[in-house]
């Protein structure tokens, strides 16, 4: 290999690697013109002999959350390396038991940066989520579109026009055989354009005056 080429790439901070792959030779070999050269390889110092790692030093890493990637970079260590020392202590990362995970291991307990150890559930579409996250993005979700829903049908209860809260605005079928479903705490969890359509059938009360329609007090005709 030419001399000044590779020691202008290695000036560039290119590793071995990515020379091999550039000139189409094994990093091995590129390794050997560096050394025949007295030249040295971009990153040198970094990935030297540092001795081993302590388990002391990894366990409350891994008790954090952090990937080995995490680790890795948090104690100046190649992934490898920290890898190699999970290993020799018996220790798993949170990341590592997902991919482990068999099909039928329907929960996990893991850690969540927002809610720490906590019960991560599988997803249909695998891999796994803190369930108290999903449970608060679908808590959003409802939220949203109900506050949609009551936008687009006034705002305020047909009867005596409430509108202070809207938790407490519910949506009243005007045809019963027409409802589908009911646009209550579960039925704003479909999709927004069904729920719409339902919404479409009904009329706006407040929670006193959908008790006092339902029960025949009042005539909304």
């Amino acid at each position: 290999m030419d001399r000044w080429a590779l020691e202008a790439d290695l000036a560039r901070g290119v590793s071995l690697a990515e020379i091999g792959r550039r000139v189409g030779l094994h990093e091995a070999t590129v390794s050997y013109w560096v050394k025949k050269h007295g030249l040295e390889a971009a990153n040198r110092a970094k990935y030297a002999a540092k001795g081993g790692l302590a388990e002391d030093e990894l366990a409350p890493l891994v008790a954090a959350g952090m990937s080995a990637a995490q680790i890795a970079e948090a104690v100046g260590r190649s992934k490898t390396t920290v890898r190699h020392w999970l290993r020799e202590y018996g220790l798993t990362t949170q990341w590592a038991m997902r991919r482990v995970a068999h099909a039928h291991e329907v929960e996990l307990q893991l850690r969540c940066p927002r809610h720490g150890v906590t019960t991560f559930k599988r997803r249909s579409t695998g891999g796994y989520r803190c369930a108290r996250c999903r449970a608060e993005a679908v808590a959003r979700r409802r939220r949203k579109v109900k506050r949609l829903l009551v936008s687009e049908a006034g705002g305020r209860c047909k009867l005596c026009g409430y509108d202070r809260c809207v938790g407490a605005l519910e949506f009243h079928h005007l045809v019963p055989s027409e409802k589908r479903f009911s646009l209550s705490h579960r039925g704003v969890t479909r999709s927004l354009e069904r729920a719409r359509a339902e919404a479409r059938k009904c009329v706006l009360l407040c929670a006193n005056c959908h008790a006092e329609v339902e029960a025949g007090l009042v005539d909304l005709a």
